[in-house]
């Protein structure tokens, strides 16, 4: 039984990003796109003891124009990839955009459009197709490798996508990799995961000469189209293997498309040993296209969340604990363990029906990274969160925990019921870039710049993942977001019960 309902969540995965996951209302507020005059304010009501987390539920909107139509002729590409999909779904209704950021986006489909046309244009020579070749050949490739060592690099570039946060750079890869033919060998995964996978492959072959060699021909065999989401580096594990891991994967005709909050030239700034990463930042401009996605308008903050479960306030134990007791409804909670990768485990303080309840000193102030959250949400599809602070200088290393803890939880569509000191901005609000940090303006008075500066927290990498979070924790309180959320959890209910029924049978 649990053999059945472990292959179903693994199919469920694999299929994940071949259907749209949205409710129609979720995506058309999501990539809704506005005038860029307009704003997203949110208002928290001053006259109550416990504050929740309100959002605007009414923005401007407008329908695609002509003009903007007018802009992109579907005649100029192929009848099929991102560009005709994107036009297909304008035509339908199922996206709604307004004329400002239509052209941004559209500059990038284009992009991405040309790579697709490109790709298949090439897929022979780039060997794509998984039952082109003999699978013994695509088995033993790395053997083989090893005997006759050679270049095979793709004839076609991939493409590196950056911009803010919210401006559809997930959407618009996932468009990209929906319309590629599903016996492609072709993987898209967030690159947190993939370097866990990488980690993790590395640690099966210790002891052989070049384990990263060998990692590489294991990835290259599976994926030759290889699409990472939210490629960021901040560990200096990981910033030492990048460059020569990628340089067999490239050497091995891998073809690279990913997304970025950051340009190229700004990955893993002020980082340790950045001198090794350089080489890195130099293949990668020179295998992908570099294509910035130049918009101001944040998606995600254009969703309501008029029921959320995000709690402002001090000593709110109780009411966190009562909301999580109605989740579970009869069911008892106690503590549990998870498995995660490479043998190690992880307590859950308290568990039940797929929810997990912590407090945050017991999930960001412990030694505990990317591994360990996948491992955990693997198990729960909702985490209730305890006391989150305001971050700063004093718990820096918390709360680099914390933005990876809701980048985890926003990859796998978790739920979050949490109490925090503040706002998603208010708790961010002591930690900026050396940019920022350079156009503070001076205080009037020594005394009182060093009472204000004192918990300020300066840090690049933290600076910018900062936005993100806050997107992502606006967006995860939301209402579309948490029907998403039930509504993804009733189908997998559901075929956990049609699995048992074909047990039973």
């Amino acid at each position: 039984m649990r053999a059945a309902v472990l292959s179903i969540r693994n199919l469920r995965s694999a299929c994940r990003h071949q259907r749209n996951t949205y409710s129609s209302a979720f995506v058309r507020r999501r990539s809704h796109l506005i005038e860029s005059s307009s704003s997203s304010v949110y208002r928290l009501p001053n006259n109550a003891k416990i504050n929740k987390f309100l959002f605007p539920t009414i923005f401007i909107s407008r329908p695609f124009s002509t003009d903007a139509a007018s802009k992109v002729n579907v005649t100029e590409v192929n009848r099929a990839g991102p560009l005709v999909e994107y036009e297909r779904r304008i035509a339908a209704g199922e996206l709604v955009d307004g004329d400002a950021c239509q052209l941004l986006q559209v500059g990038t489909l284009r992009e991405l459009q040309r790579l697709y046309d490109e790709i298949v244009e090439s897929a022979d020579a780039c060997r794509l197709d998984r039952y082109a070749a003999p699978e013994k050949t695509v088995r033993n490739g790395w053997f083989w490798s090893r005997l006759m060592p050679q270049s095979s690099y793709s004839p076609v570039n991939g493409l590196y996508l950056y911009g803010g946060v919210g401006t559809g750079k997930t959407m618009l890869m996932d468009l990209f990799f929906d319309q590629l033919p599903c016996n492609w060998r072709k993987k898209r995964i967030h690159f947190h995961d993939f370097m866990l996978n990488v980690h993790s492959r590395l640690q099966r072959h210790k002891g052989v000469a070049d384990p990263l060699e060998v990692v590489a021909g294991e990835i290259s065999d599976e994926a030759i189209l290889l699409c990472l989401d939210e490629f960021m580096v901040t560990d200096v594990a990981d910033a030492l293997i990048l460059n020569r891991l990628f340089r067999h994967l490239f050497s091995n005709g891998v073809i690279l498309v990913a997304t970025s909050n950051r340009a190229p030239d700004n990955l893993y700034e002020g980082g340790l040993q950045r001198d090794l990463f350089l080489p890195f930042i130099e293949t990668l401009k020179e295998r992908c296209v570099v294509h910035e996605i130049g918009s101001a308008v944040d998606y995600r903050k254009l969703t309501s969340a008029e029921q959320g479960f995000y709690f402002i306030g001090k000593d709110l134990s109780g009411l966190l604990k009562q909301k999580f007791e109605q989740l579970i409804g009869e069911n008892v909670a106690s503590p549990q363990v998870v498995e995660v990768v490479m043998g190690r485990t992880l307590q859950v303080p308290l568990g039940a029906n797929g929810c997990a309840y912590f407090s945050f000193e017991e999930l960001c102030d412990k030694p505990l990274g990317a591994a360990d959250y996948f491992g955990l949400f693997k198990n729960f599809h909702t985490l209730a969160l305890e006391g989150v602070p305001k971050f700063g200088l004093h718990n820096r290393t918390a709360a680099y925990r914390f933005v990876t803890l809701v980048d985890v939880m926003y990859e796998n569509r978790s739920r979050l019921l949490c109490t925090a000191e503040g706002s998603p901005q208010e708790l961010f609000e002591n930690v900026v870039t050396v940019s920022d940090a350079q156009q503070m303006a001076p205080r009037t008075s020594s005394r009182s710049r060093r009472n204000d500066d004192s918990d300020l927290c300066v840090d690049n990498e933290l600076g910018f993942a900062k936005d993100r979070t806050i997107s992502r924790l606006t967006e995860m309180n939301s209402k579309e977001y948490l029907e998403q959320h039930a509504e993804e959890r009733k189908l997998l209910s559901q075929e956990l019960v049609n699995a048992d029924a074909v047990v039973q049978a």
